[in-house]
């Protein structure tokens, strides 16, 4: 193999679909993704490149630095695509620790395996951090996030993932650690867990349950669709230059409330329902603690260097996205039932 590659948080949402990129583009790398199977992650995502000769999967935790240490012994990677991170707002607010451990203290774990393992040279090396556009804070009405921003995060997920892009940058600096970061907005695609906003709304349009809208559904955001931002990823671990930072839009603003609208009539019209049937189901609900009214990424820094741009516009990422799930009722029902967390057992656990 050219290259060892680790990819945390590979059955996860976005590393599914970085994972699944990797392993059918680059047959000569060694891709490993490691992952601790938290509520989040689901093997299921990766199952149609589980049997790739070039694929691996290892069950772990960035929290254990002494496990780390040893992965990193044992494979001799050359470069790291740290995407595993706690990484919903709500949860944060209701059990920050987890997100501390996690996003800071996993994060730190595997910087200091990377660089034992390549104290020798960093030569060829590269540790490539994904992070979020909520380490910003909030805008107002005008302006775009660019990759000089000042960092201000106002919820316990933003302040960890703040917190672990500094890190990444002082080990830049102080070791002289070959890294690049990158800061997304909103992804979504198929295999998003349905507690984000888009794939809890679909599920529940289909069911006829309420979808909830918090506070009254002006909150601003800027929508990347997953398979465009692994594109991306891929373009910054190849072509991005040693301690830069690129943020990666998906020149998508949406209201909260315009974009269950939007989906609400494609919804009626896939399920055969009269208009605004599934409207009627909009439920506004109590505001999130410190909830940001705004973010919105000028990725003009990483179209003008290494040419990337969204391939779909809203509209047509959100039809494939709603025609993926309804294709995929099952994969749907084994996320709600909690069946989807025997997948492991039953395909690793007895080999």
């Amino acid at each position: 193999m050219k290259k060892t590659i680790l990819i945390t948080g590979g059955a996860g949402f976005i590393g599914s679909h970085v994972l699944r990129l990797f392993v059918h583009k680059y047959p000569n790398y060694k891709i490993v993704n490691l992952d601790a199977l938290t509520y989040a992650g689901n093997l299921e995502n990766v199952a149609d490149i589980e049997k790739a000769p070039n694929y691996e999967f290892v069950k772990g935790d960035i929290r254990d630095a002494s496990f780390i240490d040893q992965l990193f012994e044992t494979y001799k990677f050359d470069g790291v695509l740290h995407l595993a991170a706690e990484s919903h707002v709500d949860r944060s607010i209701s059990d920050p620790m987890s997100f501390i451990t996690t996003n800071i203290i996993g994060t730190v774990n595997l910087l200091n395996a990377a660089r034992k393992i390549w104290t020798e040279s960093f030569e060829n090396k590269l540790f490539y951090h994904i992070s979020t556009d909520e380490v910003y804070g909030s805008l107002g009405d005008t302006g775009f996030f660019v990759e000089t921003t000042s960092y201000d995060p106002k919820s316990p997920y933003s302040a960890s993932k703040a917190s672990s892009d500094h890190l990444v940058r002082a080990y830049s600096h102080t070791y002289g650690l070959p890294i690049v970061l990158t800061n997304c907005s909103n992804n979504y695609g198929p295999n998003q867990f349905p507690e984000k906003l888009i794939p809890l709304a679909i599920n529940n349009m289909k069911n006829n349950k309420p979808i909830p809208i918090y506070g009254k559904g002006e909150n601003i955001r800027d929508w990347l669709y997953v398979v465009d931002h692994a594109r991306a990823i891929d373009l910054v671990f190849h072509q991005g230059v040693n301690g830069e930072t690129y943020n990666i839009g998906g020149h998508n603003e949406w209201t909260n409330i315009d974009l269950i609208r939007k989906m609400c009539e494609i919804m009626d019209r896939k399920l055969d329902r009269d208009a605004g049937s599934c409207a009627s189901l909009i439920t506004y609900v109590k505001d999130r603690a410190g909830h940001d009214l705004r973010y919105a990424i000028d990725s003009t820094k990483i179209k003008d260097e290494l040419g990337w741009l969204p391939s779909l516009q809203f509209e047509e990422g959100i039809e494939k996205t709603i025609d993926w799930y309804l294709a995929n009722e099952e994969w749907m029902n084994r996320i709600v039932s909690g069946d989807y967390e025997n997948y492991y057992k039953q395909q690793y656990v007895k080999r």
